[in-house]
């Protein structure tokens, strides 16, 4: 009988704030070890939290694009379990009262015919962050800057099949949220989490024990850990073993997991209600506040490139999931004539990406007039690729052209001189052009490369080949 592979996420999704989720100390990467704690976070005698509002008006957009029901009465309360990058022995989280009730996330699943997947939330709630340990051969440190940094846990229901989902999920709501600019998406920075709840059955069996993978913190490590998990869980039912409930640590650079700790269920947290924080209402002024600057999201904006200008469905997604590739793709059509959306498309993704610091050095406006002067026949496709790849971002696309005499040449007199080099050509390879008639059409592109090397060499200038191509075709049908 088939396996079926069942996935839930835990998505913890670091909100775009100055300061952390309930002191005044600051939210930043890259600091010394323990510069950024503040009493608070620290669990001092004494020290008390105070709500940053500005995590809670995140968390509400965040919400309205998902369609979540938004609760206009949140509770926080406090988590207990003890770990030594816990200060305080317990974290400020939601359980009961979640500022965000259900909602869904859709996303594409199938490239080629744009088929999506609608997977439903369970809730999405604010909370602090840990502290990090710092492993090495003498011994542990521990760094608390992290500690009390806001984050929204973004809860799904165990409706994902695959690795291949999971990972799609993912890069869909890193998209969105990055689109809010409530998170800014860094996954270097671990500004972005997951947590793969795994398991796997028979077909029409009920859902299996599941494992929990934590803290991935990359779309293909995602689903790679998922597929592993998945392989190994088959593998332990089939031996007739059991799988054990359990948190594993996902190790990406070996490509497989390890046992961090047995598997605890609420109880063992203790929950109860935060004595220090009062219960925060959330106004109908506040979300409609929060509406009014919702942007146009990555999915409909991808459905709009596919739809008005042609786009490939991947294309679309491509350009939609990354913010600094959708603002240049914008620029450049800002700056290009309409009906050249496509071609923008595909030098963007093919040739400006294909460079490491292309985005940094060619500007939208040098693209777009370069799209132009190939969609215009006035530069060959190759002699645009070229200057991709050597353009700086303050030279004039045009001026370049012209001291490297790019700018292919057109006209009544260009044309005579094209159609002398190609009977020239043919005059010179007879048997080639009875092959071509012959219906050998591979031949083709030998006598059109004989005859562009021809005019190379003479004095007529750069020629566009798709005119050498057409006159080449003329000749041959005479």
């Amino acid at each position: 009988m088939t396996w079926e592979t069942v996935v839930g996420l835990e998505v913890h999704v670091q909100l775009k704030t100055a300061t952390k989720l309930f002191s005044p100390a600051p939210v930043r990467f890259g600091q010394a070890p323990n510069v950024d704690v503040d009493a608070t976070d620290a669990g001092l005698p004494g020290a008390l939290p105070v709500l940053n509002q500005e995590a809670v008006s995140l968390a509400l957009k965040v919400g309205l694009a998902l369609g979540s029901t938004i609760h206009t009465r949140n509770v926080f309360t406090r988590k207990h379990y003890f770990y030594p990058d816990l200060p305080k022995g317990y974290q400020i989280t939601q359980s009961e009262a979640p500022i965000l009730q259900g909602g869904a996330l859709s996303f594409v699943i199938d490239d080629a015919t744009g088929a999506e997947k609608s997977v439903s939330l369970v809730r999405a709630h604010l909370e602090e962050d840990a502290g990090k340990s710092l492993h090495s051969d003498d011994g542990t440190r521990l760094d608390w800057n992290r500690s009390g940094t806001p984050l929204l846990e973004v809860v799904t229901t165990p409706s994902m099949s695959s690795g291949d989902e999971a990972m799609r999920f993912f890069r869909a709501l890193r998209a969105i949220v990055v689109a809010l600019d409530v998170c800014d998406g860094n996954l270097q920075e671990g500004s972005m989490r997951a947590d793969a709840n795994v398991s796997v059955r028979r077909l029409g069996a009920p859902l299996g024990t599941r494992v929990e993978l934590k803290n991935i913190n990359s779309p293909r490590n995602l689903h790679d850990a998922v597929v592993d998990e998945a392989r190994r869980q088959v593998a332990l039912l089939t031996a007739g073993a059991a799988v054990v409930q359990e948190t594993r640590l996902w190790d990406a650079d070996r490509a497989q997991s390890r046992t961090m700790r047995s598997k605890e269920d609420a109880p063992d947290y203790r929950y109860f209600p935060d004595p220090d924080l009062p219960v925060v209402v959330v106004d109908a002024a506040r979300i409609a506040l929060a509406r009014s600057t919702l942007p146009e999201l990555p999915g409909a904006r991808a459905r709009r490139y596919v739809a008005s200008f042609g786009l490939g469905i991947k294309q679309a997604a491509a350009i939609v999931n990354e913010p600094e590739l959708t603002a240049f793709f914008e620029a450049t059509l800002a700056a290009t004539a309409a009906g050249h959306e496509k071609s923008v498309a595909n030098w963007l993704l093919n040739e400006v990406l294909g460079l490491d610091d292309g985005l940094a050095r060619i500007t939208p406006v040098q693209l777009a007039r370069l799209v132009t002067l190939v969609e215009d026949g006035a530069l060959a496709g190759r002699s645009g690729k070229e200057l991709v790849r050597s353009l700086q971002s303050n030279d004039d696309v045009d001026a370049v052209v012209a001291a490297r005499g790019l700018r292919l040449q057109r006209g009544g007199d260009v044309d005579a001189a094209v159609r002398e080099a190609v009977r020239s050509v043919f005059a010179a390879n007879p048997t080639q052009v009875a092959g071509v008639k012959a219906g050998k059409d591979k031949l083709k592109g030998f006598l059109v490369g004989q005859t562009m090397k021809s005019l190379a060499s003479s004095s007529v200038g750069a020629v566009d080949p798709k005119r050498v191509q057409q006159i080449v075709d003329e000749e041959l049908a005479t």
